[in-house]
């Protein structure tokens, strides 16, 4: 028996298509509802479904009147407030095409960024990072004030067409623009079964900032489809504070990366009875972590497994348990494979690379301006994820690892590419390489290990990176070497850099 899933294929998506429209469809039928809740534990912003949605088509219009089009390019740099979902869909209502940054990219990192999209303008809140530009740069004197403009029409057409573009860090060091098209929101529903259990009369708490991708999607966009209420922490909450806010807000599902989950179980958790279960995502769920949740909390965590290129597509869900350890089965509507390095499905319980099928709904376009990296992604009808994992006999998926050196802390991949390129010139530095590390159970950080004639400053080093690199990207700690281990064929050991930390510590 093969390792594939395929249920039939999902049903397709409406044309004309628009993915704001889709979003904000069962909102319009509930004006008076609370859409957005953004609390602390005393107090919280109500927006209304009716106060959204006109914030959202006056931002259309603003950017029409600002001269912006359909399939022009608007770079995103937004710091974690409301403006940053009002803004993503304000552009997608019209037709542009947003590009969500994270607040914590350097100028360096966004020249980058500018010089590959060519963007046709910048929304930029203040003490956002953002380099000097001849661009239109509009700040939120400008774009707040487009909240109050009269409704713009949703720009209708064809459900193919690129409707927003992210990035994600890409295995050469290059960070990879990926672009997704309007039909990618509508490939989500497979997702309300297949991992939310998610309701119209939910309250979803998702722990994670506004302008982080599985916060905008799982967070936002996806309750908002169903006319569901969205919850999320103020900017620079206390990780301490959220066990009283999934109280106080009477959240019926909790969402954040197992990184998160962590922090919270340090302190006791109050009594949640509103809440039927958790959602994870962004790394691996420790069993550690899912059983201390369910013995403090009474209910359960549901993982998800996914990637930029193609949002989550595996997961536990309500009324689906999985084995421990596994990441769960496919979502009903997927098509995914387990296959050999020629393309080709190998027999169940046996490892390969995860993939997926190339017609799925969800997948991206491709990597914008990088047509020979996205053909590499393909063998065959499949897209190779570069996730290693086997399927047995009921369907269960369990994850393997990476086949690449691509790093994961704090729920961000990471390309050691990247940073090296970004930290190779240090003051003093001969040669630097990074890989992740453990340092605790269920805690993982960035680590560098460079050569040079003496040993550096460990915060000089710190503080020169923060300022090429995004905080994420940044090594958490670093080790002088006489030098760096590599095979015959001068690549470098990662595995041997962690047997050397591990030895070290």
């Amino acid at each position: 028996m093969l390792s594939v899933f395929d249920q039939g294929p999902f049903a397709p998506c409406p044309r004309p298509f628009n993915l704001a429209a889709h979003v904000l469809c069962a909102g319009a039928q509930t004006p008076d509802k609370i859409a957005l809740s953004v609390v602390q534990p005393n107090t919280r912003q109500d927006w209304t479904y009716g106060q959204l949605i006109s914030a959202i088509r006056g931002t259309a219009t603003g950017l029409q009147e600002a001269g912006l089009r359909a399939g022009d390019i608007l770079l995103m740099r937004l710091d974690n407030t409301v403006d940053f979902p009002i803004a993503y869909l304000g552009a997608i209502a019209t037709g542009v095409i947003p590009v969500p940054t994270s607040s914590q990219l350097t100028a360096q990192e966004v020249t980058k960024i500018i010089a590959h999209l060519s963007p046709k303008a910048v929304l930029c809140a203040p003490n956002v990072p953002c380099p000097q530009t001849n661009l239109p740069v509009f700040g939120p004197e400008t774009y707040e004030a487009w909240h109050d403009l009269p409704p713009s029409d949703f720009d209708m057409g064809d459900p193919d067409r690129l409707a927003y573009i992210i990035y994600t860090s890409g295995t050469s060091g290059t960070p990879r623009a990926v672009g997704h098209a309007h039909r990618a929101i509508w490939a989500r529903q497979m997702m309300m079964d297949g991992w939310y259990g998610l309701q119209s009369n939910d309250r979803l708490l998702h722990a994670g900032a506004f302008n982080w991708t599985f916060t905008l999607g799982t967070g936002l966009m996806d309750p908002w489809t169903l006319g569901a209420t969205a919850l999320i922490p103020a900017k620079d909450s206390d990780p301490a504070q959220l066990g009283l806010l999934l109280a106080r807000t009477q959240a019926t599902v909790f969402a954040a990366a197992p990184g998160v989950y962590r922090q919270l179980l340090k302190y006791p958790l109050p009594d949640v009875p509103d809440l039927r279960h958790g959602l994870a995502a962004g790394e691996k769920l420790s069993e550690t972590i899912r059983n201390t949740w369910r013995k403090a909390s009474g209910t359960e965590i549901y993982e998800a497994y996914g990637m930029s290129e193609c949002s989550t597509f595996i997961s536990n869900a309500p009324g689906s348990k999985s084995d421990p350890g596994t990441l769960g089965r496919p979502q009903k509507g997927r098509k995914l494979a387990i296959v050999d390095a020629t393309g080709q499905p190998v027999a169940r319980n046996t490892e390969g690379t995860i993939a997926i099928d190339k017609s799925d709904p969800g997948l991206m376009r491709g990597y914008i301006g990088a047509d020979d990296a996205t053909r590499q992604k393909f063998k065959g009808d499949w897209f190779l994820t570069g996730d290693q994992g086997l399927m047995d006999g009921q369907d269960q998926i369990t994850y393997l690892g990476r086949s690449d050196d691509m790093m994961n802390a704090g729920g961000y991949r990471v390309s050691p590419a990247e940073v090296e390129a970004a930290l190779a010139h240090l003051p003093g530095v001969n040669e630097i390489a990074v890989t992740d590390i453990a340092i605790k159970e269920d805690v993982r950080i960035i680590a560098a290990f460079y050569t040079s004639g003496s040993d550096l400053d460990e915060e000089d080093l710190k503080s020169r990176a923060e300022t090429r690199l995004a905080r994420y990207k940044c090594p958490r700690t670093y080790l002088r070497m006489e030098a760096l281990p590599r095979n015959a064929n001068g690549k470098v050991l990662r595995k041997a850099l962690k047997d050397t930390y591990s030895a070290r510590n």
